[in-house]
This record gives C-alpha cells, structure tokens and sequence, in this order.
C-alpha cells in the first residue's frame, strides 16, 4: 500500500538476520518446558478433572483427582486418586457425582497423595474442561498441604494458561444451547459412560480437544493456541458480564 514503510524485512519479506531476534512477540501463558512452535498435538498433555464436596475452593475439599497423560494422539497413562476430603460430603452432592462418606472413610488426605500428583504434573501442559475450578481447586489443596514441592510443575505455577476446550466449545458450538461436557461429548460422537468421574471426565475433556483441534479456527502451535485461546476467554467474559448486566446482575 502506498506510505507503508517496511521495517526490519527486505522487499522480499524476509527479516534482516541482525534483527530478527528483535521481532519474535513472547507469548504469554506458555508453560516454559515447551517452545512457542511445538505443535500442539505432540505436547505431552495432562488432562485433570477433580471432584469436591462443593463449588467454593476456598471451604470446599477435593474427593477424587484423575489425570490422564497424552501424547501424539495416545494415552500414555491413567491416574485416579479417592481422597478423605476431612469433612462430610454433602448429599446433594454426592447425587451428582456419586461419591459417599463410606466410599473415602479409608482414603488418604490430600497431603498423602502430594508426591504422586506432583510426578504426573511435571514437565507436562496441564488441560481441563472449564479449567479454572479445577485450578483453584488444586491450587488451594497444593496450599493447604504445606508439602515442599521445590519448582511448581506448569499446572501450579502462576501465569501459565491451561488447555481449556470449553473456551474453544464455546465459539465452535456458540449455536448450541449447553456446552455441559456431557452433551458435548454427545454432539461430537465422544462416550462418556461415567460422567462426573474424575478420571471419566478428564479422558473426555481431552478427547474433545483432540475432535476439535482439526478445525481452522484452531491454530496448532502451543504459542499462537494458547494467545487465541485467552483472547476468546476474554471475548466471553465480556460477553457474560454484558448479559448479567442486562438482566439487572
């Protein structure tokens, strides 16, 4: 376009070598174990799902932790933790998920299960399905455990984004009235026998993402995924707080 001034590449398009190191953009989120242009189906990946006694992390305990670790299209590995949550577990919510009193009164705290969590965690980018509960949910038990953990794997440390696929459910099925995981997982010819089951959900939630990353509108390197994926996140918060506005809060 006439008055467009090129900086930094020939005519060509090409980079001037002694400045090329100058124009590379760092991508917020990345978890630091993988490059920018690691494409995002060669990613060591651990889908977690957690199950709890309630929906506040702060007063509210995890009872079931599964991670399933995946990589280049297959599972390399399922994890299933039962946990004492150290106080009842709700009725209402035992309704949901199934999980009784009795069936974690012989369980470990969470603390017990700190050192195997940790090994599944590290070196891997951490995936959920309406990622942040099971962030905070983690984080919070990770807190309260007092363990040392040294150098938190990616799914602990701050600033590192997650994986989420209901943030690209949400603009891929934005037609669709639920994007409950469940009915997701039906639209896209996913089973899930055990719904709201740790390990079940985490294997579903993975599943979805590896159905959906195929389309265009999903970019397949880690750096360009993860800065698309929290511009869409944002997009729809935005999009939330609007309609809660519209309807008086």
């Amino acid at each position: 376009m006439k008055g467009a001034i090129e900086l930094g590449c020939f005519p060509t398009g090409r980079h001037y070598p002694g400045v090329a190191h100058l124009l590379r953009v760092a991508a917020a989120g990345l978890a630091e174990e993988f490059g920018a242009t690691s494409a995002v189906d060669e990613l060591e990946i651990v889908a977690l799902d957690t199950e709890t006694t309630g929906r506040d992390a702060v007063a509210d305990r995890v009872v079931e932790v599964g991670a399933i670790v995946w990589q280049k299209g297959e599972i390399k590995a399922r994890h299933n933790w039962l946990i004492h949550p150290g106080c009842p577990i709700p009725a209402e919510v035992t309704a949901v998920h199934g999980i009784s009193d009795e069936d974690v009164k012989d369980c470990p705290r969470f603390t017990e299960i700190v050192p195997e969590l940790l090994e599944v965690l590290r070196g891997r980018v951490p995936l959920a399905y309406n990622a942040e509960f099971d962030r905070k949910f983690l984080t919070e038990e990770f807190s309260r455990s007092g363990v040392e953990i040294g150098k938190p794997p990616a799914a602990l440390r701050r600033g590192v984004e997650w994986i989420d696929p209901l943030v690209w459910v949400r603009e891929i099925q934005k037609y669709e009235k639920s994007k409950a995981l469940g009915e997701v997982c039906q639209r896209l010819g996913i089973t899930l026998t055990n719904a709201h089951r740790a390990t079940d959900d985490a294997q579903a939630a993975m599943q979805v993402l590896v159905t959906i990353l195929p389309d265009v509108r999903l970019p397949k390197t880690y750096g360009a995924f993860i800065q698309e994926q929290r511009r869409l996140a944002r997009l729809q918060e935005e999009e939330r707080a609007r309609w809660r506005s519209s309807r008086g809060g």
